[in-house]
């Protein structure tokens, strides 16, 4: 009998174990840790990662066309391998150089279209990572015009330059100047406006001293009727808002090297980069457009806002306080053009110029509606909003905040 329960006990052991294992063995094993893989780095030239060197954090920062300010050197990393070529287009100007590891390897020496194969002279044991360097000491790099040459027709183009015949580079300035090419167009466009303002003085003495009546503007003890009354389209008028629209668009041409900065006039127009005259004749239409347009919307609105009695008085206190201010434009351009290679602080007070000639303009405008009817009016304060505060706010984005100071 005991013997009996020993072979029984025995048995259900055996039966436990052999569940236990059974169960050991069924249990899924772990699954392995998911870890998605790294993205690769793209290989050739980005548009869009471009970068700048922050000199008073001495890092590489991303370049935003939208909100930096053109700069004369721009870096971008890229993947680069012995044996392999990697053969890049673009336009450059003279003086524009390409550097690999702070190796230069090219030099343009007239304005052109190049092809360059970045990976030429890379030593084999090389790391895959590069840093390329574009840098032009005169102007700033057509960043646009940076391309990858397909293998198709690298074939076809023999423009490449050889790295042993370019001489040694100098480091890059740090700061911000203007090309000399540049400097002189705008120089020689300053010297046009002041002869043509002294040509208007010579032939309207009197009309001038009429219109350019500082004390009419600013004076506590002014006689704001002497140029409301008269017509506003005269041709001594004229005359004076085109000279005030080439001498702005000077000095906007100067604190804007290129469209990457204006993100509207970039889509809606195509103007080379190197292009000076060309800026320089679509800031002044610009500005006559704007200015011609102003009386339109003055004209439309006071119908809507039913505000007919102060439309030519609005819009004249517009265009004298313009001309007005506008006189200090070319003292501006001049202290820019003078300083801006010596005290870099000059590019944000000529930026802060342009904020207080639009800012004032639209308190004198709020002023003189005032005398006539009070701003605590809803009606008149909507008028004037819609007339000046929005077209303010939409200049201010467009040409003054459209880089850090």
């Amino acid at each position: 009998m005991k013997a009996l329960y020993a072979h029984s006990v025995r048995q259900l052991g055996c039966l436990l174990a052999s569940l236990l294992m059974g169960l050991i063995l069924a249990r899924p094993a772990p699954a392995a840790e998911y870890r998605p893989l790294p993205p690769a780095p793209a290989p050739g030239l980005s548009a869009d990662n471009w970068l700048l060197h922050d000199a008073t954090r001495n890092r590489l920062i991303l370049y935003l066309p939208g909100y930096h300010a053109p700069a004369h050197a721009y870096y971008q990393w890229v993947r680069l391998r012995a044996g392999q070529p990697l053969r890049v287009s673009f336009a450059a100007q003279p003086g524009l150089s390409i550097f690999v590891d702070n190796r230069l390897i090219m030099r343009a020496g007239k304005a052109r279209s190049y092809i360059v194969d970045l990976s030429k002279n890379l030593p084999r044991q090389a790391a895959p990572m590069h840093l390329l360097a574009v840098w032009q000491p005169d102007g700033y790099p057509a960043l646009g015009s940076f391309s990858v040459v397909a293998p198709a027709a690298e074939a076809t183009s023999k423009e490449e330059m050889p790295a042993a015949s370019v001489p040694r580079a100098i480091p890059a300035p740090a700061r911000l100047q203007l090309g000399t090419l540049q400097s002189q167009s705008l120089l020689l466009g300053l010297l046009l406006v002041g002869l043509l303002y002294g040509a208007v003085r010579s032939a309207y003495p009197a009309g001038l001293a009429s219109v350019l009546q500082v004390s009419d503007v600013f004076g506590a003890t002014s006689n704001p009727q002497s140029f409301l009354v008269r017509p506003a389209f005269t041709l001594l008028n004229l005359v004076l808002v085109l000279l005030f629209s080439l001498s702005l668009a000077l000095l906007l041409t100067a604190l804007h090297t290129d469209f990457s900065s204006l993100p509207l006039v970039n889509q809606l127009l195509k103007v080379p980069e190197a292009a000076t005259l060309s800026k320089i004749g679509l800031y002044t239409g610009l500005i006559l457009g704007f200015i011609i347009g102003k009386f339109l919307l003055v004209e439309g609105l006071s119908y809507v806002f039913d505000l007919r009695p102060l439309a030519m008085v609005h819009y004249r206190e517009f265009l004298r306080t313009t001309l007005v201010m506008g006189l200090l434009v070319p003292v501006a351009l001049f202290l820019f053009l003078s300083l801006n290679a010596y005290w870099p602080p000059i590019v944000g007070i000529a930026n802060g110029f342009v904020l207080v000639l639009l800012s004032v303009t639209v308190l004198r405008v709020a002023q003189t509606l005032h005398q006539r009817a009070s701003l605590l009016n809803l009606h008149l304060f909507a008028y004037l909003c819609a007339t000046e505060i929005l077209p303010l706010a939409v200049l201010l984005k467009l040409i003054v905040f459209t880089s850090p100071l």
